[in-house]
């Protein structure tokens, strides 16, 4: 068996002399505790060196990923023949096995070995000194590293930085210029601001038309519809401007054409961000849109340092001064920030908008990841992604439509629109209703099945009170008497009226016997009075009157009064 071991100088190829002691895997360090015991076990067979820097580090780079270079499939041909091969990576024995048809070999006991290897270098291979072998290492791991962490110039996120930063300030300046147009050549021209509403299409109209007079000659069709046309020439003939001189109308269309020459090149920039983000950010610009994706990259810094940042910080990214207000204040914190101009968060529903930037802020920071550290330059996790979040905000709306047309219980009442209709079409499956005639109330039928119908909801109607039965029976009597109960009734008030007659007379006498036995009562008192007076100044003393004698006069004059 043949062992392949990597250095820095090239590769080396061991014989192993004794087989049996792989076997004992726990045991193999000490047979390369010392370089004596050491060339009992293994042996150099063969040494491959590497010629130059540049040869080290493409095949190293080749190793790395699993493939063997040139030079290593000719130095395996010449030494490997009917021999089996242990190597430190099973990938790469893989790829010779496929290409070069040499079995290899990879498990614990080869790994062990290739720790002893490296422990007995330099004492197993000889012209191999400690002092070559660490400078090798050391520059073959610098040229690897600088190669390694080598960046492209495709991925420079410098130049999406500095080109978002002067769209934005393109963008105020043509507002800036536009807006000094139209108050310019207002005065002359008051009406055609209210006419032409886009700012490019007004400068391109001041540039042509001048003075206003000249409107009625000239062809607007190149930059204006018919009928915005025709409203702008009689708008021409009746406007209320003042006269300009030509020197000021050749300083106006100076004027509009810088504005013009920025707006072309605001599109021609506009064009080359969206190509430098499709090749920089492909995943980030398909869920997020390029400007909001160059935005998110220069307010972070850069690619990379914007890969570090959680979803939540993705999420509020350019409301930090919110937040820390709503901290300080302790109010709620925002829910978005330059990310809301995203397209997904401006379909959503403004119930929805803060779930779905939660999620699309997620997904982002998937993105800007895979966009920062990977190797692909596909926008494929992207473009899933956002499949994904717009078939949550579809399952989102509905669940709000299915709470606000529901019941209190959650279930919807209204049935779905596409329930009765064709796929891809707007026919219904069901034919229409046609009208019913049979169903219509005619006046000259018998009222039996009404009849029937009003004692079955009689039946069906819950009881009620006893009074409500005895006010319905007494109905029901009157109903049944008619003129008779008419006269009974009559009878009935002249009874009831000699009666409560009868009753006023005698409670009238009753109280006047009443008052008249008190008035008797009150003499004999006064009497009684008299009396005692002469009797206690008789006796030169006071007499006290029992209350026990007072206390039968007054039962005496309750039963009397009860039995009036």
């Amino acid at each position: 068996m043949l062992v392949l071991f990597e250095t820095p100088a090239g590769f080396a190829l061991f014989k192993v002399l004794d087989e049996g002691k792989l076997d004992r895997v726990e045991d193999l360090w000490k047979e390369f505790s010392t370089s004596e015991s050491a060339r009992k076990v293994v042996k150099l067979k063969a040494f491959s060196k590497f010629e130059n820097t540049s040869e080290a580090l493409s095949t190293v780079t080749l190793l790395i990923d699993g493939k063997p270079s040139k030079g290593l499939r000719k130095f395996l041909r010449a030494h490997c023949e009917g021999e089996t091969l242990a190597v430190a990576d099973s990938k790469l024995g893989n790829a010779i096995k496929e290409k070069l048809k040499i079995d290899c070999l990879h498990s614990s006991a080869v790994m062990e070995l290739m720790r002893g290897l490296r422990s007995q270098l330099t004492e197993l291979i000889s012209g191999l000194a400690v002092q070559d072998l660490a400078p090798m290492s050391l520059g073959l791991s610098h040229s690897l590293s600088r190669y390694k962490l080598k960046f492209s110039p495709d991925k420079v996120d410098t130049m999406i930085i500095q080109a978002i930063g002067l769209l934005d300030d393109l963008d105020k300046e043509l507002n800036t210029y536009a807006m000094r147009v139209r108050e310019w050549y207002g005065w002359h021209f008051p009406e055609l601001a209210k006419i032409i509403q886009d700012n490019i299409q007004y400068a391109k109209a001041v540039k042509l038309m001048g003075n206003r007079t000249n409107a009625v000659d000239l062809d607007f069709s190149e930059i204006l519809s018919e009928e915005t046309e025709a409203e702008l020439k009689e708008a021409a003939v009746i406007s209320m401007g003042t006269e300009v001189s030509d020197i000021d109308l050749a300083n106006i269309r100076d004027l509009c054409d810088q504005v013009l020459a920025l707006s072309e090149y605001r599109a021609q920039l506009y064009d080359y961000l969206r190509s430098r983000m499709n090749t920089i950010a492909p995943n980030l610009t398909a869920l997020v849109g390029e400007l909001v994706g160059a935005r998110l990259i220069a307010h972070g810094g850069s690619l990379l340092n914007l890969a570090k940042q959680p979803g939540s910080t993705v999420q509020i990214l350019g409301a930090e001064k919110a937040l820390f207000r709503a901290l300080k204040t302790k109010h709620a914190t925002p829910k978005y920030g330059l990310i809301f101009h995203a397209s997904l968060i401006g379909q959503a529903a403004p119930k929805l908008k803060g779930k779905i930037s939660r999620s699309l802020a997620a997904k982002a920071a998937l993105a800007i990841r895979y966009d920062a550290l990977g190797d692909s330059q596909d926008n494929t996790m992207g473009l899933e992604n956002r499949a994904k979040l717009e078939a949550r905000l579809r399952v989102l709306e509905g669940r709000e439509l299915s709470r606000s047309a529901g019941s209190t219980k959650g279930k919807p009442k209204i049935e779905f629109y596409d329930k009765d209709r064709k796929k891809g079409a707007g026919a219904l499956i069901t034919p229409a209703k046609t009208y019913n005639p049979s169903a219509d109330l005619v006046l000259g039928q018998s009222t039996e099945p009404a009849e029937r119908s009003a004692d079955e909801q009689v039946v069906a109607r819950p009881r009620k009170r006893k009074h409500e039965e005895v006010e319905a029976a007494d109905e029901a009597t009157l109903k049944e008497g008619g003129v008779d109960d008419g006269e009974k009734r009559k009878k009935k008030k002249k009874k009831n009226k000699a009666d409560i007659a009868s009753t006023q007379l005698q409670r009238d006498h009753q109280t006047a016997a009443a008052e008249a036995e008190e008035e008797q009562e009150k003499k004999k008192k006064k009497k009684k009075a008299e009396g005692h007076g002469t009797a206690r100044l008789e006796d030169g003393g006071l007499a006290v009157l029992p209350e026990a004698e007072e206390e039968p006069s007054r039962k005496e004059k309750k039963k009397k009064k009860r039995a009036n």
